[in-house]
């Protein structure tokens, strides 16, 4: 039986255009047809390094998808994927329409059982993911010290603020002896810092008295010290 199920919604609104993504063929049935309501959404504009706070000061006026509220069933693995360099892949093809990632994105899930799921009030199917399912592929610092603010723009145009409730971690990365930063973006859903501007963050680390002397970085009154969240 064909379903066809609809997430039209605020958070589906970006500048003023609505879009609707639909799924026929339901993921249950193991097979999708995607549709873009509107092909508009192709040329919607990046958004600016320069304005990177403002856009997060308006984004937080908009909703989201909620799909932690969400508890459909599981319907299996159909062949959704992330790689390690950010690209979307469906059944070992890459994804190459970027609004449709982007809208992929909206509905990613991380539950407690540490795997990703692409899910729809109806449906929820796995995503396997590399590494972290996004990038962090832009950072804006503003201020010094414990008044720097670090904020972020991930590859699918998630824009978040390192502070309170979105972390920056570290991990030993074993082929090169390096750190490896990661900023929670959202649900436990982590973007993994690209070298360009992993080496930003490391001309912005200092050591901080406060800290026993130990680099690190800060934002929002938040400091994060350079070393792996698994040493001792």
């Amino acid at each position: 039986m064909t379903q066809s199920i609809g997430l039209a919604s605020a958070w589906d609104k970006p500048n003023g255009t609505w879009v609707k993504l639909t799924l026929r063929n339901a993921f249950c049935s193991g097979r999708v047809n995607i549709h873009l309501a509107n092909s508009a959404m192709a040329e919607l504009p990046k958004p600016n390094l320069g304005g990177l706070e403002a856009l997060l000061a308006e984004a937080s006026k908009s909703g989201r998808a909620p799909v932690e509220s969400w508890n459909p069933p599981y319907c299996g693995d159909i062949g959704l994927a992330i790689r390690r360099d950010g690209t979307w892949m469906y059944q070992n093809s890459p994804i190459g329409r970027m609004p449709l990632v982007k809208l992929f994105a909206r509905v990613l899930r991380r539950d407690a059982d540490g795997r990703h799921y692409l899910v729809t009030p109806a449906e929820k199917v796995d995503v396997v993911v590399e590494d972290a399912p996004f990038l962090a592929v832009e950072v804006e610092a503003t201020g010094q010290g414990r008044d720097q603010r670090l904020t972020f723009r991930t590859n699918v145009d998630d824009v978040v603020a390192a502070g309170p409730g979105h972390p920056i971690r570290f991990e030993l990365e074993t082929s090169s002896g390096g750190l490896k930063p990661y900023v929670l973006v959202r649900g436990g859903l982590e973007a993994r810092v690209n070298r360009p501007v992993y080496y930003e963050l490391m001309g912005l680390a200092a050591p901080s008295t406060e800290h026993g002397g130990r680099p690190g970085l800060w934002s929002h009154g938040e400091f994060f010290e350079l070393r792996p969240e698994n040493a001792g």
